[in-house]
């Protein structure tokens, strides 16, 4: 067989977002999928964004992923979270419909010049002298490559729990790659066990939607991607809330030696931020009852995602707790809920490029760097993709900053602190959230991504007339007056003060004549920021150079006795690049930081002097 540029392993969120990345930054790209009918499939809830993953997506689409197109294509229901908060944290999420979303997904894969995709399963990643030579198949195929991305998601060793019941399977369904994570394990690389879950599916003609709470979407409606509008969006639909009560949790804490989170059964760690049901009823014993989200898994199907009661109990108490819910009595259940176990690798083993520290060409995305989430998963198979395509021509890497993304910011999060548990994006997690709003992702990304290939000349011509429309904006806002009772300002001026809107000043100027596109509201947002932002740059900028020092690859913390046994053990592990990344290490503080400093400084000054021995 041929020779590729990269492969990547797995048609998971990670694997389609960095084969289809590799391909646009000019790499000779081959997707290894166990089945390509499942490229694209939403194994979870039907879902995309929300708070901080919201964010992701759209960084994704500004650097020319699919994720964001994808979900308008497919979204049935769409909202705006936060909203009633500030523009930094607005969150966009829409309900998806599963077929749409994943005939879309697999139609981009079909039409992608420079990309090819095989049916198989890759049983043996073959490396020499510490780099990457090919993959081998199951079938004894052999095909070379320098550059690998594993995006394994949950399919290494994974194991699903239902109750007693323990079978080995990557999703349900689908068999589990126990060869590859054996091989794996045979690397001596960083590794341990995660652990996530889903709930049942409901057939939605079995629901009492009278006893229900109703939740329409938005109108008008978000749309994802920087290139969409709403006619993009297929038919909406609504959702619905129902509730548990004291006797779904009586019957839960009943069950719970039957659960395998809690008999001992499963031992990997599980997503703190989504917790199964028998997780709330425990560790929240105070509530009452707990929010369940109904949500409709498609237009051309009944079967509806109940968001909120993941599980893993046995079949028969699924069925029991449910039928406690108003409005549920009746349900039928068409599908169990269950719990899976995998294998994932410790991030900190990664540079900044999302490459194995070890192995020269091997790169890494999504559930196996120990995150949870498509769109977290995303992020970094777009980010594997357009490194490894670089590499594989030679030319530089990119690695987002925590300043200029919330890839950034996870990247950053993963490599320093590792996975204890599953990684969950929120907008809490970033220093500068002010600046890293949805809005301007665009801004913050896109020309970067057509420095580097990912962006196309339509992306980049729609990113130009939209700025170029911002700029004239803003001028105009400046020099337009409005009379108050003892003076004049400006409309920007204006639209810094709280409570303040684009539209409102049509009510103030006569012949405002405000833009129709989005462009006056996102005016008003950068108006209002500016000042905010100023001042965090200035800050950024004052505490970048001492962030940037590199710490040399031959220093040797174990020796630095001033340290603590917890900073010199993760610092040992993660091998930070430069100051910034330490600072983030668990256990290194302040202090430890100075040490590092003056450590930096006596290698610097050692190798100037045996610079002056050999003159």
């Amino acid at each position: 067989m041929k020779k590729y540029d990269v492969i990547i392993i797995g048609g998971g969120h990670a694997g389609t977002e960095a084969c289809l990345a590799s391909a646009r930054c000019g790499g000779n790209t081959l997707l290894i999928t166990q089945n390509f009918k499942t490229v694209g499939q939403m194994s979870c809830n039907p879902s995309i964004g929300g708070i901080g993953k919201g964010h992701l997506t759209k960084e994704i689409d500004a650097l020319g992923g699919v994720m964001a197109r994808a979900a308008d294509a497919s979204g049935i229901h769409f909202r705006t979270l936060n909203k009633k908060k500030g523009p930094a944290v607005w969150a966009t999420r829409s309900q998806a419909d599963r077929d749409l979303y994943k005939s879309f997904i697999q139609k981009e894969i079909r039409g992608q010049q420079g990309l090819e995709v095989i049916d198989g399963e890759v049983i043996d990643i073959i490396i020499k002298n510490d780099a990457i030579s090919g993959v081998e198949l199951n079938d004894g195929t052999i095909i070379e490559t320098k550059n690998v991305i594993l995006t394994a998601g949950t399919f290494l060793s994974g194991v699903i729990h239902i109750g007693d019941k323990a079978f080995s399977a990557g999703r349900i369904g689908e068999k589990a790659s126990n060869k590859l994570a054996k091989r794996m394990g045979d690397l001596d690389l960083m590794m341990g066990r995660l652990k996530t879950g889903t709930p049942p599916r409901l057939n939605g003609d079995t629901i009492n939607y009278k006893d229900l709470i109703e939740q329409p979407g938005d109108e008008p409606r978000p749309v994802f991607s920087f290139l969409g509008n709403e006619s993009d969006h297929p038919q909406q639909i609504k959702c619905y809330i129902a509730r548990t009560n004291e006797k779904t949790h009586d019957y839960i804490r009943k069950s719970l030696d039957n659960s395998p989170l809690f008999n001992g059964v499963i031992t990997g760690k599980g997503p703190r931020y989504c917790p199964s049901i028998e997780d709330k009823v425990t560790r929240f014993s105070e509530k009452q009852s707990h929010q369940i989200f109904l949500e409709p898994e498609g237009l051309n199907t009944n079967l509806v995602y109940p968001n909120g009661i993941s599980t893993s109990l046995p079949e028969e108490d699924q069925e029991k707790f449910i039928r406690t819910i108003l409005g549920l009595e009746n349900v039928e259940i068409k599908k169990y809920g269950y719990a899976i176990e995998y294998d994932f690798f410790d991030p900190r083993g990664l540079t900044s490029f999302l490459e194995n520290k070890k192995i020269s060409g091997f790169f890494m995305a999504g559930q196996i760097n120990g995150t949870t989430g498509y769109e977290e998963a995303a992020s970094q198979g777009i980010l594997a993709g357009i490194n490894a395509s670089m590499k594989s021509q030679d030319k530089e890497m990119w690695s987002p900053s925590r300043e200029n993304s919330y890839i950034g910011v996870m990247i950053d999060d993963l490599i320093t602190q590792g996975a204890p548990e599953p990684y969950r994006m929120f907008t809490s997690r970033a220093e500068h959230r002010l600046y890293l709003r949805e809005d301007n992702a665009d801004e913050r990304l896109t020309l970067i991504g057509s420095q580097l290939g990912s962006v196309n000349e339509e992306r980049l011509k729609v990113f130009n007339k939209k700025q170029n429309l911002i700029k004239k904006e803003l001028l105009r806002l400046k020099e337009l007056k409005i009379e108050e009772k003892n003076k004049v300002i400006s409309a920007s001026n204006f639209l810094k003060r709280p409570n303040t809107t684009y539209d409102s000043l049509s009510d103030l100027i006569p012949d405002f004549g405000s833009q129709k596109s989005n462009v006056g509201e996102l005016c008003a947002i950068r108006i209002k920021y500016e000042g905010y932002i100023a001042r965090q740059n200035i800050e950024v900028k004052r505490s970048k150079k001492d962030e940037e020092m590199v710490l040399p690859k031959i220093i040797d913390y174990s020796v630095i006795s001033a340290l603590s046994k917890e900073a010199i053990e993760n610092l040992n592990i993660a091998k930070p690049q430069n100051l910034r990344q330490a600072a983030r290490v668990p256990g290194v503080t302040p202090a430890a930081i100075s040490i590092l400093k003056v450590q930096i400084k006596a290698i610097k000054n050692n190798k100037k002097a045996v610079a002056q021995d050999a003159k």
